[in-house]
């Protein structure tokens, strides 16, 4: 087995804020390489009504209650802060941290959030449009703050649309989170190659990350075969980290 990086995706979902902070010191102790929340205003499972925290506050506490692993939103809703205003939190978050803030960010989805927020839902055509300038406008905004980021802070784009999507990783992303099964992140791999070479950018530059449940580790085989360097575990209250331990011990092998 190949080494590869593990993270944690922590639901701020039906919990407390002091159960999410002990679960991420947890995560960091344990030297996971990556640490991520969700950029969601309400449940995605269970109880529609129930307990939820907003991603951007969560990352500011979590800069300063951990010290190892990268960490960020899997992913930012890119409809929902003005992308100048998200490049400076990104940056203050950043500086907290020491540097190691990961901008993970995508189209959005939960049209939940966005009509009980007051934000235009619109198409699937017109939020990745929306995404595409927003990356522009972030890129534009972190050259001209001061101070500069401490790191060099990255960004990911999660999603797998072939025609849209993939040409903006391929264009602006340090790395790329998608889903199992095996064979669909291997094809839609091949897909974002494909974008590199068409727009000259070396394919070796983007991480590649997958996001997978605790149930799912007999796939692990299967996802490092597909191409992934990063699995990222997805974790809801009770926060329980036996399986990311295992996760990391079959990385350490």
């Amino acid at each position: 087995m190949a080494r590869f990086k593990v993270g944690v995706q922590l639901h701020p979902q039906h919990t407390s804020v002091a159960e999410l902070r002990e679960a991420w010191k947890q995560a960091d102790q344990l030297g996971v390489d990556s640490i991520w929340v969700w950029d969601h205003f309400y449940p995605l499972y269970g109880d529609s009504r129930g307990r939820h925290f907003e991603a951007y506050t969560l990352l500011a506490a979590m800069a300063v209650d951990t010290s190892h692993a990268q960490f960020g939103a899997m992913v930012t809703g890119g409809g929902y802060r003005n992308p100048e205003l998200l490049a400076d939190m990104a940056r203050t978050i950043d500086h907290l941290s020491g540097g190691r803030f990961f901008l993970g960010i995508g189209a959005g989805w939960f049209e939940r959030d966005y009509r009980e927020y007051g934000y235009d839902f619109g198409t699937t055509a017109s939020r990745l449009k929306m995404l595409e300038q927003t990356l522009q406008r972030i890129k534009s905004r972190l050259g001209k703050l001061n101070p500069p980021p401490i790191g060099k802070l990255p960004i990911l784009i999660g999603g797998g649309g072939e025609k849209v999507t993939l040409r903006l990783v391929a264009q602006y992303a340090d790395a790329w989170n998608t889903f199992p099964p095996a064979s669909s992140y291997a094809h839609k791999m091949h897909v974002l190659d494909g974008w590199c070479a068409t727009l000259n950018r070396d394919p070796n530059e983007i991480e590649r990350t997958i996001e997978e449940q605790p149930d799912q580790l007999d796939q692990v085989d299967d996802c490092l075969g597909a191409g992934a360097q990063h699995l990222i575990l997805e974790a809801g209250q009770p926060f329980d980290l036996k399986p990311l331990e295992r996760l990391l011990e079959m990385s350490r092998r």
